[in-house]
C-alpha cells in the first residue's frame, strides 16, 4: 500500500510537514512559509536547568506540533492526533491510516534515523517525517529535509518513534482531515492570528526564558560563562546553541529568513508595505544570528577564546534582541 503522496523539500522539517500533509488533502496555497507564519513558529528559548546531551536546552522555535496544530486551528482543518504506550498499537493503528489513504505525520528521535548522515545524529526527539506507505515489511518516509524519498524498516521506524529522552514522541502521529475548501479570506484570518500569536510569544510572556527577553538573558549570561566554567564547558554549551540553530534549526538564522518570507507572503494578501519593511528587519535578524554562530564556533573550536570573544558573542545576542523586539513591536502596531 502506498499513498499518492508528493514529497517536497523543505527548509526545515515541521513547517515541511504541515506544508507537504495540507497539500495532500488540497490545500494547495499554504507555503512553507505561510506555514511557518501562521503557525506562529519563530520563537527563542534558552533552558539552563534542562539538559540535552549534557549541555542546556535552547530552542529558535517553538515547541513540537505547535506550529502543525496552530495552522490547522486557524483554517478549521480538523486534526486527529495520537500517542500509544503499546509499540503493537501504534504500529496497527499506522498501518490502518495507510490502508485507508492517509499520509501520517510522525514525531521522531534523530540518533537512529538510518539515513541521516553520522555527523547529524544526536539525541533529539523533536523532528519530524510523513509516512506515506508500506511494502514488504517498510515504509516510505518523506522527510523534508531530505531531496528524495526515504525507506525505513518496520524495527528502524518503530525505534525512532519510541526513542527516550526529553520530549520522547511515545510513537505519536498526527494527519489532517479536509472538511471544507480553505478560502483566502480564511488564510487572512490564519495570518493575523499567527502574527499575534507570535508577538505575544516574543514579546509579553514574563520572566527571562521565553523570547526577547530570553535572547537578553542568553547574552548577559554568555560573558560569564568563560570564568565560571572554563573554555572547555563554555565551548560545549556554545555548541549546542550553534547546533540548535543550524542542524536542527534551518541553519544561520534561518526561521528569521523564514519569517522574513512569511511576511513577504503576508503581502500578497494584505498589501501593506510595511510588512514588506518588517521583513527587512527579519532578514537582519538572520544575518546576525549567522554572524553569532561564526563566532561561537570559532570559540568552541579553539580559535578564539578570550573574555572579550565571549564579549563580542553576548553583544551579538544583545544586538539580535533589539532588532527583533523593533521587528515584533513594528509589527505590533500594524493594522492589516
Amino acid at each position: 500500500m502506498k499513498v499518492d503522496f508528493e514529497h517536497i523539500q523543505a527548509a526545515h522539517c515541521e513547517s515541511g510537514v504541515t506544508r507537504n500533509l495540507l497539500k495532500h488533502i488540497g490545500v494547495e496555497k499554504i507555503t512553507e512559509p505561510l506555514a511557518f507564519g501562521i503557525g506562529a513558529g519563530l520563537f527563542f528559548t534558552y533552558l539552563p536547568f534542562i539538559k540535552v546531551n549534557n549541555a542546556p536546552a535552547f530552542a529558535f522555535r517553538t515547541m513540537p506540533g505547535l506550529i502543525f496544530k496552530t495552522v490547522c486551528k486557524s483554517l478549521d482543518i480538523d486534526v486527529v492526533r495520537k500517542k500509544f504506550s503499546s509499540k503493537e498499537e501504534a504500529q496497527t493503528f499506522l498501518d490502518s491510516r495507510l490502508s485507508e489513504g492517509f499520509a501520517v505525520g510522525s514525531q521522531v528521535g534523530v540518533y537512529y534515523l538510518s539515513y541521516f548522515p553520522k555527523e547529524y545524529r544526536f539525541h533529539f526527539n523533536a523532528h519530524n517525517i510523513v509516512v506515506f506507505g508500506k511494502e514488504d515489511g517498510k515504509y516510505f518516509i518523506s522527510d523534508p529535509i531530505m531531496e528524495n524519498v526515504e525507506i525505513l524498516t518496520e524495527y528502524e521506524l518503530e525505534r525512532v518513534r519510541f526513542a527516550r529522552g526529553a520530549l520522547a514522541p511515545k510513537g505519536q502521529v498526527y494527519y489532517a482531515k479536509l472538511n471544507h475548501p480553505v478560502i483566502d479570506e480564511k488564510i487572512k484570518q490564519g495570518i493575523k492570528k499567527g502574527v499575534r500569536k507570535n508577538i505575544f510569544n516574543m514579546l509579553r510572556i514574563p520572566g527571562p526564558f521565553a523570547g526577547v527577553n530570553s535572547i537578553v538573558y542568553t547574552g548577559k549570561k554568555i560573558k560569564g560563562w568563560r570564568d565560571k566554567y572554563g573554555l572547555k564547558k563554555s565551548g560545549l554549551y556554545l555548541a549546542q546553541l550553534v547546533r540548535m540553530q543550524e542542524e536542527i534549526g534551518t541553519g544561520g538564522g534561518g526561521f528569521r529568513f523564514m519569517y522574513a518570507a512569511f511576511l513577504q507572503e503576508a503581502y500578497m494578501f494584505f498589501q501593506n508595505d510595511e510588512l514588506l519593511k518588517v521583513s527587512e528587519i527579519f532578514t537582519k535578524a538572520g544575518d546576525l544570528w549567522r554572524d553569532a554562530a561564526v563566532q561561537a564556533s570559532g570559540i568552541y573550536k579553539g580559535r578564539i577564546g578570550t573574555q572579550q570573544d565571549f564579549d563580542t558573542m553576548g553583544d551579538y545576542l544583545l544586538e539580535i534582541a533589539d532588532v527583533e523586539r523593533n521587528a515584533f513591536k513594528a509589527l505590533s502596531k500594524m493594522r492589516f
